[in-house]
């Protein structure tokens, strides 16, 4: 019985399909969900899930990396769905996720509306509503950098900020295993820094991703474009 799993969930969204990668693994007595897909993507995920093995009416635990809306959109839904699982996040990523704080890409989408030309407004306007639509989930605990989770192998809090400010990866130490989340991406079979135009503030983004180079790490996952699984060290360097 395989205890890991890098599910597949694509989803349209204006116009082009959004192709995105959460973990799930498990144990005994735990399962773990690492990021959840966009909103609408609930069903998919679940699907996606029950074709791997996972069934997910035993999941205990959802860990955010952070609060755009296409790692926790699902997330409401999941729990309406299953009530008894936890939800966790780093403090700053936690009022973003929750709804005490406005979310940064609203914020972004919002302040930069009046700079569209006329005939981009309207694209503008839809991506607005539908960070709207997102809808907030209470957090029932805070992960710090370090903290570490003696669940399914092991599971180890590495803070990555750059992306967003509160950005989280998580190393799997029984897998030999590092969720980047947007950290870094894949594109092509290689490893790249996370996209600039998402990315808030760069220079700490590339020391988030060179952190990285200190774990043992058999498989990579992004969050965007899979996993990597060879010359992984390597691939890292030369970032």
């Amino acid at each position: 019985m395989n205890n890991i799993a890098i599910l597949r969930i694509d989803m349209e969204v204006n116009g082009f399909i959004s192709t995105l990668h959460p973990v799930i693994v498990r144990d005994d007595h735990e399962m773990v969900l690492f990021d959840c897909g966009h909103k609408d993507a609930f069903n998919q995920l679940k699907e996606k899930a029950h074709k791997a093995g996972f069934d997910l009416t035993r999941l205990t635990k959802v860990l955010i990396t952070h609060h755009d809306h296409d790692h926790m959109g699902a997330l409401a839904d999941l729990i309406r769905e299953y009530p008894a699982v936890k939800v966790y996040a780093s403090p700053i990523e936690a009022g973003y996720i929750s709804g005490k704080v406005k979310s940064v890409r609203l914020q972004q989408a919002e302040e930069q509306l009046e700079f569209f030309p006329e005939e981009q407004k309207e694209h503008a306007q839809k991506r607005i509503d539908m960070l709207k639509l997102i809808e907030p989930v209470d957090i029932d605990g805070f992960l710090h950098d370090g903290d570490r989770l003696d669940v399914c192998g092991g599971i180890e809090v590495v803070a990555t900020p750059g992306h967003l400010p509160g950005h989280l990866s998580f190393y799997l130490k029984g897998h030999k295993t590092m969720i980047a989340g947007d950290a870094l991406v894949v594109a092509d079979g290689k490893l790249y820094r996370a996209n600039p135009r998402f990315t808030l503030d760069k220079d700490e983004a590339y020391t988030s991703a060179r952190r990285f180079i200190n774990y043992a790490i058999d498989m990579l996952v992004c969050y965007h474009g899979g996993e990597i699984t060879e010359n992984i060290k390597e691939s890292l360097e030369n970032i």
